[in-house]
């Protein structure tokens, strides 16, 4: 059985602190170079721990290394026409969504030194989402049809990684309660006649983003087994350019 970080439970090993650095609504393109620059100093020790950000996306699709330009259904003028970027990534996965209302999370963690396994890691990322939908009384799961969060068949949630140098950085996205529509222009994830849904949707009424994303840390400490420590905004204002 593979070493899913279990081997900081118990009294002879305190569990790691990561940093843990909540943004506000973030451009994906800067948010993707400063994953990068952390990575990198992370790999080369110039970041002494382990890090999480947590934020939001201005409107944004991205694909990632299986591509899925394919499997987006409207033009470059129809989505520029309403302010949404198209954006390469080197993440796994293929097409998807970004944007307000979605709740995304990129931990930037050295794997190795923290026992994981990048198969138990991507499970972990889902864990926490079905954690926090189910938290708000939202019954999610995973499913054959891929990676992610679902309920009854429906997509609540995403994962896609990317490790460079045994260092992770991408993760997880998850529908608190962003505008479904943009999610009818592709398939997502490469999967046609899949339907997404929302934490707001399934409950039928108001969700508090705000809440949703301060309960993350949360959920991210018990599945991973970590400590999440707030760090502010200048933790990271060397890594930006």
């Amino acid at each position: 059985m593979s070493n899913t970080g279990f081997k900081y439970q118990g009294q002879c090993c305190p569990k790691p602190v990561w940093a843990c650095l909540e943004l506000p609504v973030t451009d994906y393109r800067q948010a993707l170079r400063l994953q990068q620059n952390l990575v990198s100093a992370r790999a080369s020790r110039a970041l002494n721990r382990d890090i999480v950000l947590v934020l939001q996306h201005f409107p944004v699709f991205t694909l990632g290394n299986r591509g899925g330009e394919e499997h987006l259904h409207v033009s470059g003028d129809f989505l520029e026409a309403r302010g949404i970027s198209l954006v390469e990534t080197d993440r796994g996965g293929s097409i998807t969504y970004h944007g307000p209302g979605q709740l995304v999370a990129y931990p930037v963690v050295d794997l190795p030194l923290n026992g994981w396994l990048v198969v138990d890691f991507v499970h972990a990322l889902e864990s926490v989402m079905i954690s926090i939908a189910g938290q708000w009384g939202v019954a999610a799961q995973r499913h054959a049809l891929g990676r992610g969060a679902w309920v009854r068949g429906k997509k609540i949630g995403s994962v896609g990684l990317r490790v460079s140098r045994k260092v992770s950085f991408h993760g997880l996205a998850l529908n608190v309660d962003p505008h479904l529509d943009p999610f009818d222009w592709i398939a997502p994830c490469g999967l046609s006649g899949i339907q997404m849904t929302s934490i707001a949707r399934e409950t039928g009424g108001p969700v508090s983003m705000n809440k949703i994303a301060r309960s993350a840390r949360a959920h991210f400490s018990s599945v991973f087994n970590v400590e999440l420590e707030p760090v502010p905004a200048d933790y990271v204002a060397d890594y930006w350019r």
